[in-house]
């Protein structure tokens, strides 16, 4: 996975049930490097031809009226499709995201599924995983691991793959990696630990009483050196 660019993607949507004539109204994602959140991003507003339904917009607060004048899916998917070919997607509930998608490029005639272009990972099946039993939606795990979410008083799709940046590197290690071959090789480009970013160490010194009750241990325990010439 190390060798393919990694994006964080979210959606948002009319509905739940694309079955039902639900579409994609919102595509946001973010372009991880090295495990560092990037400025690269793909963000969209798009034309679902379709009522947003009032529990979506009690959600998301992306209203009809809004979204009149933003671009169809089929404007946009050329450009959206590249942006992710041959990428790793990661997805928080993974399986809904993927439908709706699916779903568009279907209705746009194209030939393949998203994750015959793109890799596709459940960051909510690594959390259930990580953590079974307890509560793994993205406001849970930014609580768990200490991430601000105040600015998150409606979903986003572009403010939650920010957020789900910062809660994917919390739960694969962080922004870290180990490389410690200096002769170039690479040991595992996974986990690099920045050892400058490590605070200064301290020396403590042994007071001279200290060294003096070390000097009288190790001439009553320890056995006398039999190569020693006086």
């Amino acid at each position: 996975m190390t060798d393919k660019r990694l994006i964080m993607l979210d959606t948002e949507t009319t509905g739940i049930k694309p079955e039902e004539g639900h579409r994609v109204i919102e595509i946001g994602a973010v372009v991880l490097s090295n495990r560092q959140l990037t400025d690269e991003i793909y963000h969209q507003y798009i034309n679902p031809e379709f009522a947003v339904e009032q529990e979506a917009l009690q959600v998301h607060g992306i209203s009809n009226e809004f979204l009149q004048d933003k671009p169809k899916f089929h404007e946009v998917m050329v450009d959206f499709m590249t942006f992710i070919e041959g990428a790793v997607l990661v997805m928080h509930n993974a399986p809904f995201d993927v439908k709706f998608l699916n779903n568009e490029l279907r209705l746009c005639g194209y030939g393949q599924q998203l994750e015959q272009v793109s890799e596709v990972v459940d960051s909510l099946v690594i959390a259930k995983q990580k953590h079974p039993g307890a509560r793994n939606n993205l406001d849970a795990l930014c609580k768990r691991y200490g991430i601000s979410n105040a600015h998150r008083t409606l979903h986003g799709a572009l403010l939650d793959a920010q957020i789900l940046a910062q809660v994917y590197l919390a739960m694969t290690g962080g922004q870290m990696g180990l490389n410690l071959n200096q002769d170039g090789d690479q040991n595992d480009t996974g986990l690099q630990f920045d050892l400058s970013q490590l605070p200064a160490l301290k020396t403590i010194e042994a007071s001279q009483q200290e060294l003096q009750a070390h000097q009288s241990w190790v001439s009553k325990n320890l056995p006398q050196d039999p190569f020693k010439t006086s």
